[in-house]
C-alpha cells in the first residue's frame, strides 16, 4: 500500500492505482484525490475502532478510564502488525492540523453523532466530577488529546508496548485524580 510506503504528501495516485490494479478512471470514479482516498481510509479504521470502544465501554460498566486504557493497549498492538504498522507510522508522524483534526473529531461530525451519543450515555458518570454534560465533553476531548499524543509517541520513539503502556496509564491516573488537592 502506497500510504504504508510514505508519507501522505509523498504518495503518488500512479503508484496506487498501480497497487490497486485499477484504472485512473476508477480511482477517480470514487475519491477526489489522495486526501480523499487517506481520510476514507482513516474514516473506516476510526469507524472499526469507535465499535471496539463501544463495545469495550458496555463491559466495563461505563468506566471511562479503564476503557481509555483497553482500547490504547488494543491500538498500540494492532497498530504494529506488519499490514499496518508502516502506514499508522507514517500517519502519526507525519501529523498535520487538518489530519489530527480529522482524526480528533471523527466522532462528533454529523453522520457520528449517533456513535458519540451511544458512546456518552454509557459512561457512567457517577464517579465523576461533573457540574454539567459539557464537561464530559471537555473530559472525553482531553483523553482523546492524551491518547493521540501518546500514539504518537509509541511510533516517534519505537517505543516497546509494556512501558507506552505503563506512561499512558500513569497520566490517565493523574487526569482521573485531578490535579489539585481537596
Amino acid at each position: 500500500m502506497e500510504f504504508s510506503r510514505v508519507p501522505l504528501h509523498e504518495a503518488s495516485i500512479a503508484n496506487i492505482i498501480k497497487d490497486a490494479g485499477i484504472p485512473r478512471g476508477s480511482f477517480y470514479q470514487y475519491f477526489e484525490g489522495k486526501e480523499d482516498l487517506f481520510y476514507y481510509l482513516l474514516n473506516q479504521i476510526s469507524q472499526i475502532n469507535n465499535a471496539r470502544f463501544i463495545a469495550t465501554l458496555k463491559e466495563k460498566n461505563g468506566d471511562i478510564f479503564t476503557t481509555m486504557i483497553d482500547s490504547f493497549q488494543y491500538m498500540i498492538q494492532s497498530h504494529r502488525k506488519q499490514e499496518h504498522k508502516y502506514f499508522f507510522k507514517n500517519a502519526f508522524l507525519n501529523m498535520n492540523y487538518k489530519m489530527e483534526n480529522i482524526l480528533s473529531s471523527h466522532i462528533y461530525q454529523e453522520n457520528q453523532k449517533s456513535h458519540y451519543l451511544a458512546m456518552v450515555s454509557l459512561i457512567n458518570t457517577q464517579n465523576l466530577n461533573l457540574k454539567n454534560d459539557q464537561e464530559l465533553h471537555y473530559i472525553l476531548k482531553m483523553l482523546i488529546a492524551v491518547t493521540f499524543q501518546n500514539v504518537i509517541q509509541v511510533f516517534d520513539r519505537d517505543m516497546p508496548d509494556e512501558e507506552a503502556l505503563k506512561r499512558y496509564a500513569e497520566q490517565i491516573e493523574l487526569l482521573k485524580r485531578g490535579f489539585c488537592k481537596e
